[in-house]
């Protein structure tokens, strides 16, 4: 029996060494994800100092093109998000009545000429007649007068046919100014009525930005400060070119208007888009990390911290409001110097291995 006891613990001890190696490999591989993890420094830096409002964007130049006379619309050459230039033909409406109204009016015209060019002939007659003691004064005040009439009419005639032609010029509807076409109301076909909406259009070389300040804060926002805006649903920060406090509140919510010029390089924003403008009141020095490596988990607010040697710890901290277009300042929870991961995401598979 005891022979056979030999090869039986030979196993055991291969089986242990088996297992210790396979215990014993795992470790560097463990620690690589931590090692390979886009880290960052927490840092004390100058930032500025801001009073954040929430904004929306909207156009300087921003229209709606109504009709101005009745008719079926016989054309419609721009639709929602079309480009136009100024001049062009957006929509035509039949003109038949207003052509028939300016032949009307060219005939009115043309017969009061010829009234008055009878009453300047009379009129020139009875002058002579007069000098000769042919006719007496009354007639040739008569003539005069008759003449003076006729004047009147012909002016009251253009006058006239002058309006007509502008009223048939009304069924063609040209665009006042560059822009895109933002909404559109009518349909091929459809009958137009004087004040119907046809289409809304706005210049996108003219922004703005319209943001809502708490009164008690206005007085710090000065024209000359320095603004930036954000545009959450970008992920841009722009600097604006001006800012226009509007001289005026809200006695309901005790808020006054601040407008933000935008540079006319700006592409990918329309209006009726949330924003947020941040201005620039002071700059003091603030521990910042980079904007990637919050967490944001319900009411947990965290961030990674990859140290030199060991898995990326999650730890719980409290942020400030100084902001900047990379960073944002934490007032609690990290210490200058320490490694933030830029990716929380894989962070955290990295620490669960």
């Amino acid at each position: 029996m005891r022979p056979a006891a030999r090869p039986l613990a030979g196993a055991a001890c291969a089986a242990l060494a088996l297992v210790l190696a396979g215990c014993g490999e795992p470790a560097p591989h463990a620690a690589a994800p931590a090692q390979a993890l886009r880290t960052a420094a927490a840092e004390v830096r100058a930032v500025d100092l801001d009073v954040t409002a929430d904004a929306v964007v909207e156009a300087v130049h921003q229209s709606t093109v109504s009709a101005q006379v009745s008719g079926r619309i016989m054309d419609i050459r721009f639709d929602v998000g079309d480009r136009v230039k100024q001049g062009d033909v957006i929509v035509r409406i039949d003109e038949s009545a207003a052509a028939q109204a300016v032949e009307a009016s060219e005939a009115q015209l043309r017969a009061a000429q010829a009234n008055l060019s009878n009453a300047r002939a009379q009129y020139d007659r009875s002058r002579d007649l007069y000098a000769q003691k042919f006719i007496s004064a009354a007639a040739l005040d008569k003539a005069e007068a008759d003449f003076k009439a006729a004047e009147s009419q012909v002016r009251a005639m253009l006058a006239g046919a002058g309006q007509a032609r502008t009223e048939r010029g009304f069924a063609t509807i040209v665009a006042p100014y560059s822009g895109v076409v933002s909404a559109r109301y009518v349909q091929l076909g459809e009958m137009a009525t004087p004040g119907k909406p046809l289409m809304t259009g706005f210049d996108p070389a003219s922004l703005r930005i319209l943001a809502t300040v708490p009164s008690s804060r206005l007085s710090e926002i000065k024209p000359g400060n320095r603004a930036w805006i954000e545009v959450p649903t970008t992920g841009k920060w722009i600097e604006a070119r001006s800012i226009t406090v509007v001289p005026s509140a809200d006695p309901r919510t005790h808020s006054g208007q601040v407008r933000l010029d935008l540079p006319t390089d700006v592409s990918g924003i329309f209006p009726g888009v949330f924003a947020r403008a941040h201005f620039v009141v002071g700059r003091e020095p603030r521990l910042m990390v980079p904007r990637e490596a919050i967490v944001r988990r319900s009411e947990l607010t965290a961030v990674y911290v990859v140290p030199d040697r060991g898995a990326p710890q999650l730890r719980q901290v409290r942020v400030g409001t100084a902001t900047d277009e990379t960073g944002i300042e934490v007032l609690a929870g990290v210490r200058p110097g320490e490694k933030v991961a830029l990716d929380p995401v894989k962070a955290g598979m990295a620490s669960a291995s």
